[in-house]
Protein backbone atom coordinates (compact mmCIF):
# COMPACT_ATOMS: atom_id res chain seq x y z
CA UNK A 1 0.00 0.00 0.00
CA UNK A 2 1.18 3.31 -0.90
CA UNK A 3 0.87 6.26 1.64
CA UNK A 4 -2.38 7.46 2.74
CA UNK A 5 -3.76 3.86 2.24
CA UNK A 6 -4.11 3.82 -1.19
CA UNK A 7 -2.98 1.14 -3.23
CA UNK A 8 -0.43 1.30 -5.67
CA UNK A 9 -2.00 1.63 -9.29
CA UNK A 10 1.05 -0.42 -10.79
CA UNK A 11 -0.46 -3.77 -8.94
CA UNK A 12 -4.01 -2.34 -9.53
CA UNK A 13 -3.16 -2.79 -13.24
CA UNK A 14 -2.29 -6.17 -12.40
CA UNK A 15 -4.53 -7.23 -10.36
CA UNK A 16 -7.37 -9.44 -12.04
CA UNK A 17 -8.80 -10.91 -8.99
CA UNK A 18 -12.73 -11.71 -9.27
CA UNK A 19 -12.53 -11.23 -12.91
CA UNK A 20 -13.00 -15.00 -13.22
CA UNK A 21 -16.53 -14.77 -11.80
CA UNK A 22 -17.67 -12.50 -13.49
CA UNK A 23 -16.73 -14.63 -16.58
CA UNK A 24 -18.47 -17.63 -15.41
CA UNK A 25 -21.44 -15.39 -14.48
CA UNK A 26 -22.10 -14.60 -17.72
CA UNK A 27 -20.66 -17.64 -19.32
CA UNK A 28 -23.57 -19.75 -17.13
CA UNK A 29 -26.55 -16.90 -18.16
CA UNK A 30 -25.43 -17.71 -21.73
CA UNK A 31 -25.46 -21.52 -21.39
CA UNK A 32 -28.85 -21.56 -19.84
CA UNK A 33 -30.55 -18.81 -22.50
CA UNK A 34 -28.86 -21.47 -25.36
CA UNK A 35 -30.41 -24.43 -23.54
CA UNK A 36 -34.06 -22.82 -23.12
CA UNK A 37 -34.49 -21.70 -26.54
CA UNK A 38 -33.07 -25.30 -27.88
CA UNK A 39 -35.92 -26.80 -25.77
CA UNK A 40 -38.47 -24.01 -26.66
CA UNK A 41 -37.62 -25.12 -30.62
CA UNK A 42 -37.66 -28.71 -30.06
CA UNK A 43 -40.99 -28.41 -28.54
CA UNK A 44 -42.42 -26.33 -31.29
CA UNK A 45 -40.86 -28.91 -33.62
CA UNK A 46 -41.99 -31.72 -32.12
CA UNK A 47 -45.81 -30.13 -31.65
CA UNK A 48 -45.74 -29.74 -35.44
CA UNK A 49 -44.92 -33.29 -36.20
CA UNK A 50 -47.66 -34.47 -34.31
CA UNK A 51 -50.04 -31.88 -35.27
CA UNK A 52 -49.49 -32.71 -38.70
CA UNK A 53 -49.54 -36.71 -37.59
CA UNK A 54 -53.11 -35.49 -36.82
CA UNK A 55 -54.24 -33.82 -39.87
CA UNK A 56 -52.79 -36.50 -41.96
CA UNK A 57 -55.10 -39.41 -40.56
CA UNK A 58 -57.82 -36.83 -40.79
CA UNK A 59 -57.08 -36.42 -44.42
CA UNK A 60 -56.80 -40.30 -45.48
CA UNK A 61 -59.89 -40.94 -43.15
CA UNK A 62 -61.52 -38.42 -45.08
CA UNK A 63 -60.41 -39.56 -48.43
CA UNK A 64 -62.00 -43.12 -47.36
CA UNK A 65 -65.47 -41.49 -47.09
CA UNK A 66 -66.87 -41.83 -50.19
CA UNK A 67 -69.90 -43.88 -50.48
CA UNK A 68 -69.89 -47.37 -52.60
CA UNK A 69 -72.51 -45.70 -55.26
CA UNK A 70 -70.19 -42.86 -56.30
CA UNK A 71 -67.51 -45.18 -57.43
CA UNK A 72 -67.42 -45.38 -61.26
CA UNK A 73 -65.14 -46.20 -64.17
CA UNK A 74 -63.70 -43.03 -66.31
CA UNK A 75 -62.82 -43.48 -69.96
CA UNK A 76 -59.45 -45.07 -69.28
CA UNK A 77 -61.38 -48.03 -67.36
CA UNK A 78 -59.40 -46.74 -63.88
CA UNK A 79 -61.97 -47.05 -61.33
CA UNK A 80 -62.48 -43.43 -58.89
CA UNK A 81 -64.38 -42.98 -56.31
CA UNK A 82 -65.91 -38.98 -56.25
CA UNK A 83 -65.58 -37.19 -53.30
CA UNK A 84 -67.59 -34.31 -51.78
CA UNK A 85 -66.55 -31.68 -49.23
CA UNK A 86 -69.44 -31.93 -47.01
CA UNK A 87 -68.56 -35.81 -47.13
CA UNK A 88 -64.73 -34.96 -46.40
CA UNK A 89 -65.39 -32.33 -43.37
CA UNK A 90 -67.66 -34.86 -41.90
CA UNK A 91 -65.30 -37.55 -41.98
CA UNK A 92 -62.54 -35.10 -40.53
CA UNK A 93 -64.52 -34.48 -37.74
CA UNK A 94 -65.32 -37.46 -36.96
CA UNK A 95 -61.83 -38.51 -37.01
CA UNK A 96 -60.89 -35.40 -34.79
CA UNK A 97 -63.51 -36.51 -32.23
CA UNK A 98 -62.14 -39.85 -31.92
CA UNK A 99 -58.66 -39.53 -31.96
CA UNK A 100 -56.36 -38.53 -28.96
CA UNK A 101 -56.31 -34.82 -29.27
CA UNK A 102 -56.69 -33.62 -25.05
CA UNK A 103 -52.67 -32.58 -25.55
CA UNK A 104 -53.27 -30.05 -28.29
CA UNK A 105 -54.35 -26.08 -27.02
CA UNK A 106 -57.29 -24.54 -28.53
CA UNK A 107 -57.44 -27.52 -31.21
CA UNK A 108 -59.11 -26.48 -34.13
CA UNK A 109 -60.52 -27.79 -37.73
CA UNK A 110 -59.62 -25.04 -40.15
CA UNK A 111 -60.52 -26.24 -43.03
CA UNK A 112 -61.51 -30.02 -44.56
CA UNK A 113 -62.70 -30.28 -48.74
CA UNK A 114 -62.51 -32.13 -51.77
CA UNK A 115 -60.26 -29.84 -54.43
CA UNK A 116 -60.75 -31.98 -57.32
CA UNK A 117 -63.18 -34.50 -55.90
CA UNK A 118 -60.38 -36.80 -55.84
CA UNK A 119 -58.61 -36.05 -52.77
CA UNK A 120 -58.86 -35.03 -49.21
CA UNK A 121 -57.04 -31.56 -47.98
CA UNK A 122 -58.01 -31.16 -44.31
CA UNK A 123 -55.75 -27.94 -42.63
CA UNK A 124 -55.35 -27.89 -38.51
CA UNK A 125 -54.50 -25.41 -36.18
CA UNK A 126 -53.30 -25.45 -31.97
CA UNK A 127 -51.66 -23.03 -30.03
CA UNK A 128 -48.25 -23.83 -28.62
CA UNK A 129 -46.37 -22.14 -25.60
CA UNK A 130 -42.64 -22.77 -24.75
CA UNK A 131 -42.25 -25.79 -21.86
CA UNK A 132 -40.68 -23.13 -20.03
CA UNK A 133 -41.10 -19.48 -20.59
CA UNK A 134 -38.43 -17.09 -20.88
CA UNK A 135 -37.36 -14.31 -21.52
CA UNK A 136 -36.00 -15.51 -25.19
CA UNK A 137 -39.05 -17.84 -26.12
CA UNK A 138 -42.39 -16.20 -27.12
CA UNK A 139 -45.35 -17.24 -24.88
CA UNK A 140 -46.46 -18.44 -27.50
CA UNK A 141 -47.35 -19.45 -31.48
CA UNK A 142 -49.96 -20.37 -34.17
CA UNK A 143 -48.83 -23.89 -35.62
CA UNK A 144 -50.90 -24.26 -38.72
CA UNK A 145 -50.59 -27.58 -40.95
CA UNK A 146 -52.53 -28.99 -44.14
CA UNK A 147 -51.98 -32.60 -45.07
CA UNK A 148 -53.88 -33.99 -48.66
CA UNK A 149 -54.38 -37.61 -49.21
CA UNK A 150 -56.30 -39.44 -51.97
CA UNK A 151 -57.76 -42.83 -52.39
CA UNK A 152 -56.68 -44.85 -55.30
CA UNK A 153 -58.67 -47.98 -55.91
CA UNK A 154 -57.35 -50.96 -57.78
CA UNK A 155 -59.42 -52.24 -60.88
Amino acid sequence: MGAGGQRDPRRLRNDEEGSTLLLAIFFGALCLAVVLLVVAATSLYLERKRLFSLADGAALAAAESFPLESVSRDDSGEVRPALRSADVEEAAREYLADASTGSFRDLRLLGARSPDGRSAAVSLACAWAPPVVSLFAPEGVRVEVSATARSVLGG
